[in-house]
């Protein structure tokens, strides 16, 4: 079956597409992030090479919220800017039958972009989660300490590559499942789309993406919470799954897959149904 264009069922962007995306974007990455901290740092703890417990366990489990807050709203606002220029400039060029790779040709673009605030941003949240640094250390210091001990490439952006590598294949899945589970809802419960069901077809796509990218997920936080000079030696993102295939077999490569979907599920929920309630109201109020 052919697909339509599922902006036919979604709240009209109208002139201002740029700025609705923006502030759209901003505000469901805020919210999604800030309520469901605790559940990313037992993931990222249970991820980490010294274990679950030496990392911290269930004490502190907001470590590291202060730069998520910081960070979360202009990556997300950044993201859905570039998703939604990108999807209604293609848009114009295709048929209905290519819709999907125009929505994975967009979040791709969109997640590139993205990184270049989500890097950084993790680099910090992650070593706080895992209580790398003793004492009140400040999420400024921590990137302060890894740009001038390692420089830009190796210090602020490590990961950089394996974060991208981890986050497109994900927006691969996730977006085109979630335009078309919008576009199929209509048809499939005969009611139209609401923030609530927008929200439930970005819990579906969120869950499916989240447990299929898992070991990406592994990988990317090992090296981001590698000492100094570590990463070199760790290799690349094949090299460090096969070492914890070795070490901890499946489940080594699966760590944290019950509390990465939990989150992101729940997350899609807030994040879309967010999304597209704040894409409503900034429709209904364009002309003021």
């Amino acid at each position: 079956m052919e697909l339509e264009d599922p902006t036919v069922t979604s709240p009209a962007i109208g002139k201002n597409l740029y700025w609705s995306s923006l502030i759209s974007g901003g505000v469901a990455g805020l919210v999604v992030d800030v309520v469901l901290f605790p559940i990313d740092t037992i993931k990222t703890r249970l991820q980490s090479e010294r274990g679950f417990v030496a990392s911290g366990g269930f004490r502190g489990v907001y470590k590291g919220l202060a730069p998520t807050a910081a960070g979360s709203a202009p990556t997300s606002a950044l993201f859905f800017c570039t998703y939604e220029s990108m999807k209604a400039h293609l848009r114009q060029y295709a048929t209905p039958a290519q819709l999907p790779y125009v929505h994975m040709a967009s979040a791709a673009a969109a997640e590139i972009v993205a990184c270049l605030i989500r890097v950084p941003i993790e680099i910090a949240k992650q070593r706080r989660q895992a209580l790398l640094h003793k004492g009140n250390t400040s999420s400024l210091e921590i990137l302060y300490g890894a740009l001038r001990k390692e420089g830009l490439r190796k210090g602020l952006y490590r990961g950089f590559g394996t974060t991208v590598m981890r986050d497109v294949p994900f927006s691969l899945i996730q977006f085109p499942l979630w335009e078309y589970f919008k576009q199929q809802w209509p048809e499939v419960t005969g009611t139209a789309l609401t923030p609530l069901s927008v929200a439930l077809c970005g819990a579906i796509s969120g869950g499916i993406a989240a447990g299929l990218t898992t070991p990406l997920d592994v990988a990317k936080t090992r090296i981001m919470l590698a000492e100094q000079g570590e990463s070199m030696r760790m290799g690349g993102m094949g090299r460090i799954l096969r070492g914890i295939y070795r070490d901890r077999g499946i489940r080594g490569v699966f760590a944290g897959f019950v509390p990465r979907v939990t989150w992101i599920t729940l997350g899609g929920a807030i994040f879309f149904g967010m999304y597209d309630l704040t894409l409503r109201f900034l429709d209904a109020n364009e002309g003021r």
